[in-house]
């Protein structure tokens, strides 16, 4: 039988002990969740006296959860997992997705393929939300798996456990120089026509061994925008994925160009976690993505 002390204990009380087993401080999880330190300090105390332990360790610069606070904490994580799967279920007889898609997209990404998805969704989802959160791949997929995301549109990475993935569509790089260039007037450009030190690439956006291949120089935490400004300004050029190409090549004094690199882009596939109770609402949205970027310029389709 549960205890009268931790029946009395609530979902809310439970996330606010896993929002300062994240942040590591009560103060920097007192302003997560909206709440004063003092009260996020005595809710958890609430917590820990409900359970007979402490779960974690105070007075340090960071707050560490205790021996056996360690074990417990995973627990208090797994009722949450569980009454959002409890949540989701719920909601999802009515509309598909339960009425709401909670999508991580790449910020390299999301302006150019979300204006083509905005208008279709609601006609192959009607009554569903669709939700959008822009980021880097590694964090959106972290958002994933701590439920704070349904779906991500990400490159493929290495499994994770509990997470599934299904390859959507293959996007090429294209390059982007000043318009003053050498190569700037030519349709395309070979690969071996390019000197690395003249290289400006976003890390994140290159996992596929090019930019160590080019030695180029990395740019991190920049949009494509403000990376088409760095070439503007400093010269040389930059690898872009193939649907910003239209947005960026009307930028002034920069032009985009095909290059001849076989196999060189990214692939972009949909992640999901396995407990979610809308597999075939994630199978009908993977179709559609495949199917708009069969129609989309320069991106191939990965599903048959």
């Amino acid at each position: 039988m549960i205890s009268t002390a931790l029946s009395a204990v609530s979902l809310r009380d439970l996330a606010l002990v896993q929002a300062v087993h994240r942040h590591g401080s009560f103060n920097s999880a007192a302003r997560a969740m909206h709440i004063s330190a003092s009260g996020l300090s005595h809710q958890v105390q609430k917590v820990e006296q409900a359970l007979g332990m402490p779960l974690f360790e105070r007075g340090g610069r960071r707050v560490a959860p205790t021996a056996g606070g360690q074990a417990l904490l995973a627990q208090i994580d797994a009722v949450l997992h569980a009454a959002e799967l409890l949540q989701q279920a719920a909601r999802a007889g009515s509309a598909a997705f339960g009425g709401q898609l909670r999508l991580g997209v790449p910020a390299t990404l999301g302006p150019y393929l979300l204006p083509h998805l905005i208008g279709p969704f609601p006609q192959h989802f009607p009554g569903a939300r669709l939700d959008i959160s822009e980021g880097k791949p590694r964090g959106l997929l972290r958002r994933l798996h701590e439920g704070e995301l349904d779906a991500v549109l990400a490159p493929p990475t290495k499994a994770q456990s509990g997470m599934a993935m299904r390859p959507l569509f293959f996007e090429p790089w294209e390059l982007m120089l000043r318009a003053d260039h050498p190569l700037a007037q030519r349709r395309s450009v070979d690969i071996g026509q390019l000197d690395p030190s003249e290289a400006i690439l976003m890390a994140e956006s290159h996992a596929d061994g090019l930019a160590g291949e080019l030695g180029a120089s990395h740019v991190q935490d920049v949009s494509l925008e403000s990376l088409a400004g760095l070439v503007s300004l400093r010269g040389g050029y930059a690898l872009i994925p193939a649907l910003a190409h239209e947005r960026l090549a009307s930028i002034p004094d920069i032009v985009v160009r095909k290059l001849k690199a076989p196999h060189s882009g990214r692939e972009i596939a949909l992640y999901w976690r396995e407990a979610m109770p809308w597999r075939a609402d994630l199978d009908r949205f993977g179709q559609l993505l495949a199917s708009l970027a069969a129609r989309l310029p320069g991106l191939h389709s990965m599903i048959a």
